[in-house]
C-alpha cells in the first residue's frame, strides 16, 4: 500500500461551496504554527483508490454510505486511508483556532470543566504529563504524523502486511483526536460560530463518529462521547 504524499491543504468539496471553502482554508492559513502539508494518498496506489470512493460517496450527501467498508476491500486499508483523512481534517479545523486557542486562554487540555486530557506517548513521555491545549495538540500531532510515517505500523509499499496491532494504534489515533474534537466544542465553539466555521466543524465531527460507530472493532468513542455530553462526573484522562 502506498498512502502517502505532501500537497496543499485543503477543504474537501463535500464541505460547503467553493466560496465557503475558500474562506474557512484563508483563516488555516493564516494560522501557521499548527498548520501542516496534507496527508495524501499518491494516484495509482490502492490508497488512492479508496480515496476516490471516500470522495465520491461524501459528495453525494450520503454520510452513512460513505463510512461503510466498500464490498470486497480490505478494512486495514479502508482504516489507513481514513486515518489520514481525520488526521487532516481536525489539522485543518484546529489550524482556524491557533490564534485564540493558546497558552494563556487554555492553560489545560480540557473538555468543559469536568474532564482534563494529560499527555503521554509512551515512548518520550511515559508518565502522563499535565500541558496546555495548543501544547497537546501540537504533541498529539507530532506523535499521530510519526505513526502515519513508521512504515511498519503504515505500509506504504502495496501488498505489504499490517501489524498484528494494527487496529490497536488506530483506536489510539481516533481516541485522541476526538479530544481535539470535545475541546474545540467545549472551550471554542462561540468562536467557531463568529467564523462562520461550525457547519464545517458539525459535518467533519459527524463525519469522524459516523465512521468509528460503523467500525465495529472502533466502537470505543461512544461511552466517552455521552460522558462529555453529560458532564455527570469529574474525569482525568491520563494518556
Amino acid at each position: 500500500m502506498s498512502l502517502f504524499g505532501l500537497g496543499r491543504m485543503q477543504l474537501p468539496e463535500r464541505y460547503g461551496t467553493k466560496k465557503d471553502r475558500a474562506c474557512f482554508e484563508k483563516g488555516a492559513l493564516l494560522n501557521q504554527r499548527t498548520f501542516r502539508p496534507k496527508k495524501s494518498a499518491p494516484s495509482g496506489s490502492k490508497g488512492a483508490q479508496l480515496r476516490k470512493h471516500i470522495d465520491a460517496t461524501l459528495g453525494s450527501g450520503n454520510l452513512r454510505e460513505a463510512v461503510k467498508l466498500p464490498t470486497g476491500e480490505d478494512l486495514n486499508e479502508w482504516l489507513a486511508v481514513n486515518t489520514v483523512d481525520f488526521f487532516n481534517q481536525v489539522n485543518l479545523l484546529y489550524g482556524t483556532l491557533t490564534e485564540f486557542c493558546t497558552n494563556e486562554n487554555c492553560p489545560t487540555m480540557t473538555a468543559g470543566p469536568k474532564y482534563e486530557y494529560r499527555w503521554a506517548d509512551g515512548e518520550k513521555i511515559k508518565k502522563p504529563i499535565e500541558v496546555s491545549a495548543p501544547r497537546y495538540v501540537e504533541l498529539l500531532m507530532d506523535w499521530i504524523e510519526g505513526q502515519l510515517d513508521n512504515e511498519s505500523l503504515f505500509p506504504q509499499k502495496l501488498g505489504s502486511p499490517f501489524p498484528p496491532n494494527f487496529k490497536d494504534v488506530v483506536k489510539t489515533i481516533f481516541k485522541r483526536l476526538f479530544r481535539v474534537y470535545a475541546h474545540i466544542y467545549h472551550s471554542h465553539f462561540q468562536k467557531i460560530v463568529s467564523l462562520k466555521e461550525e457547519a464545517h466543524l458539525n459535518t467533519c465531527f459527524k463525519h469522524f463518529i459516523l465512521f468509528t460507530c460503523v467500525m465495529e472493532n472502533l466502537n470505543i468513542l461512544t461511552p466517552l462521547i455521552l460522558d462529555v455530553a453529560s458532564g455527570e462526573a469529574s474525569h482525568c484522562f491520563l494518556h
